[in-house]
């Protein structure tokens, strides 16, 4: 477990902005393990990639024994208007809100108020009778989609290891994630309770328990929570996870004055073009458990914290330490599959065949081999699609945060996080 230092205060000398304050700063890189000289090539890779274009800019910061080791900002936070990226800049950090939304559910978990076995339908009535779409061939060869009742109901532990059945929607040849599209479930004037109203008249596309298929799952979860608790999940999160570990820069918007902090993305991809990602001040009614948050790569590594400090920072106690080994390990059952789609993730797949599996909110890592990637086993981890990623390795006591708005570039900047990071960790 990481060394317990995390709750000293930071002295003014430190210069870190007011958001990191809280989390040692160490005095050298090599405090804590890492070498100087090879962190810079970290830097100087980030630098490059900005001069080619690759990405407008980005803030990195590694942690490591509950000190900083690095924490710096890179190109600009808007190219258009030249202005220079700040460790302070708050990102959209896309499916970086399922961890956090996850911790929501285990809160009540502790409490009595909900369990991972529960059936979805115990808090949403409507999905008890969600049917199961199947191909079924005709007498002529053709195939059609049937429904069939689900063989056993999705539980809270299907959402929160996306083996719901549940996807993603998307236009093309498949019909659920056609019907998704159709249906607007990811509307953002409606509410949670609308959302998940629309879903369950949907099809499912696999039978509960029987795939892995990243999809709608967390957001599901997350009207969950707003019955479990009777709060709205914004409040909720609020009241229960960022205000007690101070995370003041995380919420599903940020306030009008703060507009200015806000990451730009550049133009990218073949057709040249500004990707479409949300101004952080912008207030949805839809406040999705799946992806609709904003934070700071200081913000989410005092949430990181947390986790390494066994469920507890600065004295606000978030979860036992039991729930954090639960929610840490892998909770794939061995003979799962992964859905039709899920080979896009490559060496970040959650498969066996990558040497991973899928936790209670993110993925973990089982497996030394099988992965081009270097990491520790029971490391865990999880991005979101417009550039942020983070990842906690408790065997070498280390955990790393990456915020861009590159959703062109998230991939290939991830794989080089983890092998400039890791070259650079020499000493113990």
């Amino acid at each position: 477990m990481l060394v317990r230092t995390i709750g000293a205060l930071l002295a003014l000398s430190l210069a870190l902005p007011a958001a990191a304050q809280g989390i040692p700063k160490a005095q050298s890189p090599e405090e804590v393990g890492f070498v100087s000289s090879r962190l810079k090539r970290l830097s100087d890779r980030f630098e490059e990639g900005i001069k080619n274009n690759e990405i407008p800019g980005a803030v990195v910061l590694i942690a490591r024994n509950g000190k900083i080791a690095m924490f710096d900002a890179f190109g600009f936070r808007d190219k258009e208007a030249k202005a220079p990226m700040k460790t302070d800049t708050i990102f959209r950090i896309a499916s970086m809100t399922k961890p956090i939304v996850s911790v929501a559910a285990m809160i009540l978990v502790e409490e009595g108020k909900l369990t991972l076995a529960d059936p979805v339908s115990k808090y949403i009535p409507a999905f008890a009778e969600t049917k199961v779409s199947v191909p079924k061939k005709t007498a002529d060869g053709t195939v059609e989609m049937a429904l069939e009742p689900q063989f056993r109901p999705m539980t809270v532990h299907d959402l929160m290891r996306h083996t719901s059945g549940l996807t993603y929607g998307a236009a093309g040849s498949d019909p659920v994630k056609q019907s998704y599209v159709d249906m607007k479930v990811m509307d953002a004037n409606q509410t949670n309770a609308q959302m998940v109203e629309k879903l369950a008249k949907l099809a499912l596309l696999y039978q509960p328990g029987t795939r892995w298929e990243y999809s709608m799952s967390t957001d599901v979860l997350g009207r969950v929570v707003e019955v479990a608790s009777g709060m709205t999940l914004d409040k909720f999160i609020e009241e229960r996870i960022t205000k007690p570990l101070k995370m003041g820069d995380t919420g599903f918007e940020a306030a009008p004055d703060k507009k200015d902090r806000g990451a730009k993305p550049q133009k990218e991809g073949a057709k040249n073009e500004v990707p479409i990602i949300p101004e952080i001040t912008l207030k949805t009614t839809w406040k999705s458990g799946g992806g609709g948050m904003v934070s700071t790569a200081a913000d989410y590594a005092r949430f990181l914290q947390m986790f390494a400090n066994g469920g507890q920072l600065d004295g606000a106690r978030i979860l036992s330490r039991k729930t954090i080994d639960l929610m840490t390990a892998d909770h794939l059952p061995p003979d799962i599959k992964m859905g039709d789609d899920m080979n896009r993730f490559e060496a970040l797949e959650p498969s066996a065949r990558m040497g991973q599996g899928f936790g209670l909110g993110f993925a973990v890592r089982n497996e030394q081999g099988r992965n081009p990637l270097p990491g520790s086993p029971n490391d865990y981890y999880w991005g979101g699609a417009w550039g942020t990623y983070f990842w906690h390795d408790p065997r070498e006591h280390l955990y790393v945060v990456l915020m861009m708005q590159s959703p062109m570039s998230r991939l290939s900047y991830r794989y080089l996080m983890r092998d400039l990071v890791y070259q650079a960790l020499i000493g113990n």
